[in-house]
């Protein structure tokens, strides 16, 4: 699908809510097909990557139902041998979470996904799980990933990079470990979504600043509510604040401090926004957050701790940092060359077509602003939902039009994302 994307209409004003959060969709599957009865699950992400989790799920033989917006989990508390490899299709934290599980059953099984997925590496749970005792085949730390069901032993794991795929995997994992506490250490706080949601649901699961122990545990059922998705409500925020006239709503979005590196960011920029009707639901902090366009924003340095905190903004940031008098450099963000793209390449060289000075280092980018992006070029998405999304963001405030070519890769995490955009810009 090529998309045309221009300035003309590009003032956003109304109220949109929030599509569920991808992250905690996953888990929530994930974690109410480990728990014995019955669990309902609200609000449910409508990106196809939870729905990878969904069907994984479904071919280990649990009962998984979805009737008017709500899915309903039940399960024995264990799964089946699939018949079949589970395919985990574009979604990195089905695979990777679903490792931690795996490894640790009493049958064989294997994970396979698109091109794109069998292109990123998967050392990185491989190893500890490995540690563990696990027993896996891939092809070069790379899917497919062939599990040979193994007893595992917990570990006490220090992890070189902050990510919750791998404390997720981790953790997982030590839930079925007969005797001992696993913990994982990390060198900055990462998502801590997993310790909240399998908390709640009974794990012996404890968190010390960045080290995160659990033990062999039974798992509860649980009702969940799912917030919208902050990564989601982040193109609408950059869009906001470089449109002029632009003053929006976005309802119910997600808080977790964990995830709320970009919020901290755009304020450190001077943006105007303000968080209404802050609030807790499942855990989890909630609140509206009212943007307005800003004028003069201020660059800033992004590095660090909250790195983990805004992994997936980062090319949208970016995008927001062509239009902030100075100089933004970003730094420490390595991992985000293993991602669907290698998206520190990908996004300079697409926003240099578009006139931004942006150059990449070999953990992030440098973006010299304020600059008048040109557009009147196609760019290209790398088969990357949010390298395409992030393009569609500056394409509203390019001199003439652009083309973006497979914008089709945004459903894999937010397939409404144009529709919302037409309903701000009428």
């Amino acid at each position: 699908m090529k998309l045309k994307v221009n300035n003309s209409n590009n003032t956003l004003n109304g109220t949109i809510e929030i599509p569920a959060d991808k992250s905690i969709s996953h888990r929530a599957i994930i974690f109410s097909s480990l728990a014995k009865g019955k669990s309902t699950i609200k609000n449910f992400s409508n990106g196809q990557d939870p729905y990878s989790t969904l069907k994984v799920f479904q071919n280990l033989g649990v009962e998984i139902t979805e009737n008017e917006g709500i899915i309903t989990v039940n399960s024995t508390g264990n799964l089946s041998a699939p018949n079949q490899s589970l395919d985990c299709g574009n979604s990195g934290t089905t695979m990777r979470l679903l490792s931690g599980i795996l490894a640790g059953q009493n049958f064989n099984s294997t994970l396979i996904g698109d091109v794109s997925l069998s292109k990123r590496p998967m050392k990185r749970v491989i190893e500890p799980l490995s540690l563990m005792g696990a027993q896996i085949e891939s092809n070069d730390f790379r899917a497919p990933l062939k599990f040979f069901g193994s007893k595992l032993h917990s570990i006490a794991y220090k992890s070189k990079i902050a990510s919750a795929q791998v404390k997720s995997c981790i953790l997982l994992a030590g839930l079925n470990v007969e005797n001992g506490i696993t913990t994982v250490t990390e060198p900055f706080v990462s998502r801590n979504h997993t310790e909240i949601m399998l908390k709640a649901m009974g794990a012996k699961i404890k968190a010390n600043g960045t080290t995160v122990s659990i033990e062999k545990s039974k798992l509860s059922p649980i009702e969940i509510v799912i917030p919208g998705d902050i990564s989601s409500a982040a193109y609408f925020i950059v869009s906001a604040l470089i449109t002029p006239n632009s003053d929006i709503i976005l309802k119910n979005v997600g808080l977790n401090q964990t995830r709320t590196g970009i919020l901290d960011v755009v304020k450190q920029m001077g943006a105007d926004l303000e968080i209404l009707d802050e609030r807790t639901i499942c855990g989890e902090k909630v609140g509206d957050l009212r943007v307005k366009y800003t004028k003069d924003l201020k660059a800033c340095n992004i590095s660090g701790e909250i790195i983990p905190r805004l992994i997936d903004e980062i090319p949208v940031i970016a995008v927001l940092a062509t239009q902030a008098d100075g100089q933004t450099r970003i730094s420490d963000a390595q991992d985000l060359r293993n991602k669907e793209s290698d998206r520190i390449s990908a996004l300079v060289k697409e926003l240099k077509k578009l006139g931004a000075k942006i150059e990449e280092t070999p953990d992030g980018m440098i973006i010299e602003g304020k600059t008048s992006l040109s557009g009147n070029c196609e760019v290209e998405t790398y088969h990357d939902h949010r390298l395409a999304m992030s393009l569609y963001v500056a394409g509203l405030i390019c001199n003439k039009e652009i083309l973006i070519n497979e914008f089709e890769w945004v459903n894999i995490s937010f397939p409404t994302f144009l529709n919302l955009f037409e309903n701000l810009k009428k």
